[in-house]
C-alpha cells in the first residue's frame, strides 16, 4: 500500500518548474537581472536543461504573440505545484473545460459591471482607512502587502460575493503565504531529504491548508449584505444548479472561491504595495495624485465617470505593473511539436514567457529602469509595441479580473494617499522574491502618517 502523500511533500513538487528554476534565481538582490543577462546574451529563445526537464525561456514580444495568440491552442496553461491551493478552479484548466467554466462567470466582469461594484470597493477602503488612522496614532510598523492583501480581500467580498469578510485575512494572509512562497520549496525539500529541521513542518503545512480550504464554505454560508441579485456569487451558484453544466459541481464553486479570494487577491494587493512603495519614494507623484484627486472628485467620493478622469493615477498603477509585473514569467506546456527562430520546441517542454525582461528592456522602454508614469499618458502610450507590456497575460487566456482589478488599485491609491502619507522604512532597495508572482523579499515596511 502507498503512503499517502503528505502536505509537506506536495512543496516544491520535482516536477515543477518554478523547483527545477530556483538555481537561476539565487544570489542577488534582484535575481531577475540573471535571467536578463541571459536573454541579452543569448537572443529570444533560450532552451534550458534542468535534470529531466527541458525549459525553454522566451524573451521576445513577437514569440509571447506566437504563443499567446497565433497558436494558443498548442501551448497548454501550467500550473503544476499549486493545485493545493487554487484545486480544480478555472486557474489549473485548459481547452474546453476551461472555456465551459469560465463563460458562467464572464457576465461578472464585464465593463458595466464596475459602476456597480464601485460603492463596495469605497466601503471596503473606508474600513482601511478607519485601521490606517489608528496605525499613524500608534507610530508602529506595518508590512504593506499584509495591509493590502486585506484590503483587496475586502473589497472581493463586498463587491463580487455580497459578504462582509467571515474570516480573519490577517490569519488567513500569513497561513497560506507560508505555501505559495514556491522558491523556498527546494531548500525546505533538500533539507528535510538531508534530516535537518525546516521551516515548514508537517503541522504547519496541513494547517495551513485546512485554514485554506475552511475560507470557501464559510463564503458561502455568510449573511449575504444586501441580497443583491447580480454578483458573481449568484452567477456561480447558478452554475452550480445548472444540469447542462455537470462539471460545475459543488467543489467546482469552491475552488472557483479559492481562486479570486487568492489570485486575484494578491495581484491587486502586490500592485498596490509597490505604487505606495514607488509613490513614497517619488513624493512628486503622491502629491500629483492628490491634486488629481482634489480636482475630480473633491470632497465626495469618487464615482465610476471618475474613475476614468484619474489618468494619471492609473498611469501611476500601469507604471508600478510594468516596474513591478505580479506575473513576472507565464509558463506554457507545448502540445505539439513547433520551431521558434530555428530552435525546435518539443511536445512537453516547458516554455517561460520572461514579460518581466520585456518590460525591463531598453529596446521596448526609454529608462527602463526608471519610474516614470507619464510614459503612459497621451501621444506616449500609442507607441508602445504589443507585447512589450503583460501585467495581465494576453490572449485568451489573460486575467479574467486585469480591468476590474485596474480600477480598484487606482480608486484605492488616489483615496488613500489624499489621507495618508505612507512612509516606506524598509531596506533599500527592497529585495525582490521570484515566486510564481514577483514577491517583496521579507515585505514592504512601512508607518503610516496622517495627513493634516
Amino acid at each position: 500500500m502507498t503512503a499517502p502523500v503528505s502536505h509537506v511533500d506536495q512543496l516544491g513538487e520535482e516536477s515543477s518548474i518554478w523547483f527545477k528554476l530556483t538555481p537561476l534565481l539565487k544570489g542577488p538582490n534582484n535575481p531577475l537581472t540573471v535571467l536578463m543577462q541571459m536573454a541579452a546574451r543569448y537572443g529570444g529563445v533560450i532552451p534550458v536543461n534542468m535534470a529531466s526537464q527541458r525549459v525553454v525561456l522566451l524573451t521576445d514580444p513577437e514569440h509571447f504573440k506566437r504563443v499567446l495568440v497565433t497558436k494558443a491552442d498548442d501551448y497548454i496553461k501550467y500550473f503544476d505545484g499549486l493545485k493545493p491551493i487554487f484545486g480544480k478552479s478555472m486557474i489549473t484548466n485548459d481547452g474546453a473545460l476551461w472555456q465551459k467554466i469560465r463563460m458562467p462567470q464572464q457576465p461578472a466582469f464585464h465593463p458595466d459591471m464596475f459602476a456597480e461594484y464601485i460603492p463596495y470597493f469605497l466601503a471596503a477602503i473606508r474600513s482601511k482607512m478607519e485601521i490606517w488612522q489608528k496605525l499613524s496614532q500608534t507610530g508602529e510598523t506595518v508590512e504593506m502587502v499584509e495591509q493590502t492583501w486585506t484590503l483587496a480581500a475586502d473589497m472581493i467580498c463586498k463587491a463580487l460575493f455580497d459578504r462582509e469578510m467571515p474570516f480573519n485575512p490577517h490569519f488567513v494572509f500569513k497561513c497560506v503565504k507560508t505555501y505559495t512562497d514556491v522558491m523556498n520549496h527546494k531548500s525546505i525539500r533538500l533539507k528535510k531529504v538531508a534530516g535537518e529541521e525546516f521551516e515548514i513542518t508537517e503541522e504547519n503545512a496541513a494547517k495551513a491548508m485546512e485554514t485554506w480550504a475552511g475560507v470557501p464554505p464559510e463564503v458561502f454560508a455568510a449573511d449575504p449584505r444586501e441580497a443583491r441579485e447580480r454578483t458573481l456569487l449568484k452567477m456561480i451558484e447558478a452554475a452550480v444548479a445548472d444540469p447542462t453544466i455537470p462539471e460545475f459541481d459543488q467543489q467546482q464553486a469552491v475552488d472557483e472561491l479559492k481562486q479570486y479570494l487568492w489570485a486575484g487577491t494578491e495581484t491587486t494587493a502586490l500592485t498596490l504595495a509597490w505604487a505606495l512603495y514607488l509613490t513614497s519614494k517619488h513624493p512628486e507623484a503622491a502629491e500629483r495624485i492628490r491634486r488629481e484627486g482634489e480636482t475630480t472628485y473633491g470632497d465626495r467620493e469618487p464615482t465610476a465617470a471618475d474613475y476614468s478622469a484619474l489618468a494619471y493615477t492609473r498611469a501611476v498603477i500601469q507604471e508600478t505593473m510594468r516596474i513591478y509585473p505580479p506575473i513576472w514569467m507565464l509558463i506554457r506546456v507545448a502540445s505539439k511539436p513547433d520551431v521558434i527562430e530555428g530552435k525546435e520546441i518539443r511536445p512537453g517542454d516547458r516554455v517561460a514567457l520572461f514579460a518581466y525582461g520585456a518590460h525591463h528592456s531598453a529596446k521596448f522602454w526609454e529608462n527602463p529602469e526608471e519610474f516614470m508614469p507619464e510614459r503612459w499618458l497621451g501621444d506616449a502610450a500609442k507607441k508602445r509595441k504589443p507585447y512589450t507590456y503583460l501585467p495581465f497575460g494576453g490572449g485568451k487566456r489573460s486575467c479574467i479580473g486585469g480591468a476590474m482589478s485596474q480600477v480598484e488599485n487606482v480608486l484605492a491609491l488616489s483615496i488613500l494617499l489624499r489621507r495618508f502619507r505612507p512612509e516606506y522604512v524598509g531596506a533599500e532597495p527592497p529585495g525582490i522574491n521570484a515566486t510564481v508572482t514577483l514577491t517583496p523579499k521579507g515585505g514592504l515596511q512601512f508607518k503610516i502618517r496622517e495627513l493634516s
